[in-house]
């Protein structure tokens, strides 16, 4: 509580922008990969009063302010590690350089880019905040919650479908990630909800079958008028969205619904997750996951399997979190050869896979 006292205090007096006053607390959009928070963010700042930023992931890096840095020089660290205040245009001079922690870091840089929309709602949507939506309500004591959830099924299925078309999708056991990470999120909504966070629940499958409502759901949590331009992506911004071709669905002028495809799962992974959705249906008496499809015959997965796969989901997730502490402290130079060689890795590797479509 000391703490978030302390940031918020930091960042008094910064709400005002002119004649407008931003919120007091940022708008976080959060959901596992594939779930649709790209489609949501782009109807989303449709709004005219809300700004959000694309994966800034600010908070991936939070050991970044361990050790003091002088002049500014945690804005190009910032920035080197996805491009995030080249993407939103941010006006680096206009930044402070003397900020002493990731949340007033994040404040200046999401706020000026609200501010450039001239809009007072300010935040981020981000799949990366799923497992740490927990420690950003106690970063901002006012920040709001927007979780969209999809059939942990279908989460997989697309993340498949998506790894022909980006490596990062391609990497050994996305799919346990994913699968994990669904149950790992719902964990981390109901600490917000028990700590009294404003958090909004969305399905995806509501959402593109009828996106007024959806929206008009959302404005009301939000506390701001419904805007009709919402309903649809069509000229939306998507200059902060990154280039790939697992993004055509976001880059749409329209809201495309399911529709019947092959199936993409192996059938060891379609059993795993349906042992998952039969184990989560009970544990959640029923009422998650929500729209999932599970056979009263199917057995829920056993402590065994539960067991080795937390194990493993940890090890994974641990890596993960191992890359961004280490860029904290590995010179700005060194990191941006290795992003370069990376990028040339990936582009070979994935040149083979382009030509084979997943069956």
């Amino acid at each position: 509580m000391k703490m978030d006292m302390k940031i918020e205090s930091q960042a008094a007096g910064s709400f005002a922008h002119g004649t407008k006053t931003m919120a007091p607390g940022p708008l976080f959009v959060v959901g596992m990969w594939r779930s649709g928070t790209s489609l949501l963010y782009a109807l989303l700042n449709q709004h005219p009063r809300i700004g959000l930023m694309y994966e800034s992931d600010f908070f991936l890096l939070t050991t970044l302010f361990s050790l003091p840095h002088k002049n500014g020089s945690w804005i190009s660290r910032l920035d080197s590690w996805n491009g995030a205040l080249t993407r939103h245009k941010i006006d680096i001079a206009a930044l402070p350089a003397d900020v002493s922690d990731m949340p007033c870091a994040f404040r200046a840089v999401a706020q000026q880019y609200a501010v450039k929309k001239g809009a007072t709602i300010w935040g981020c949507k981000s799949p990366n905040y799923y497992d740490r939506m927990n420690r950003l309500a106690g970063y901002f004591p006012a920040a709001q919650f927007i979780v969209i959830w999809r059939d942990p099924a279908d989460v997989c299925r697309s993340i498949v479908r998506a790894a022909d078309k980006s490596p990062w999708f391609a990497r050994p056991g996305m799919d346990l990630r994913a699968l994990l990470g669904c149950h790992r999120m719902k964990q981390e909504a109901d600490r917000v909800m028990r700590r009294g966070a404003a958090i909004h629940h969305l399905q995806y499958d509501d959402l593109v079958r009828n996106p007024e409502s959806s929206l008009r759901a959302i404005c009301a949590f939000i506390g701001i008028e419904y805007d009709p331009n919402m309903t649809s992506p069509e000229g939306a911004d998507r200059s902060a969205i990154y280039s790939g071709d697992h993004h055509s669905g976001v880059n749409s002028a329209t809201i495309m619904a399911a529709r019947e495809r092959p199936e993409v799962l192996s059938p060891a992974l379609k059993k795993k997750v349906e042992r998952y959705l039969a184990f989560w249906r009970k544990q959640y008496g029923g009422t998650w996951p929500r729209n999932a499809v599970v056979s009263e015959v199917t057995q829920p997965a056993s402590w065994i399997e539960r067991t080795i796969d937390r194990i493993r989901f940890s090890i994974l997730r641990g890596r993960d979190a191992l890359i961004p502490a280490l860029y904290s402290f590995v010179p700005t130079a060194a990191w941006q050869k290795y992003r370069q060689m990376k990028s040339r890795h990936e582009q070979t590797a994935a040149k083979p896979q382009n030509s084979e479509a997943v069956q």
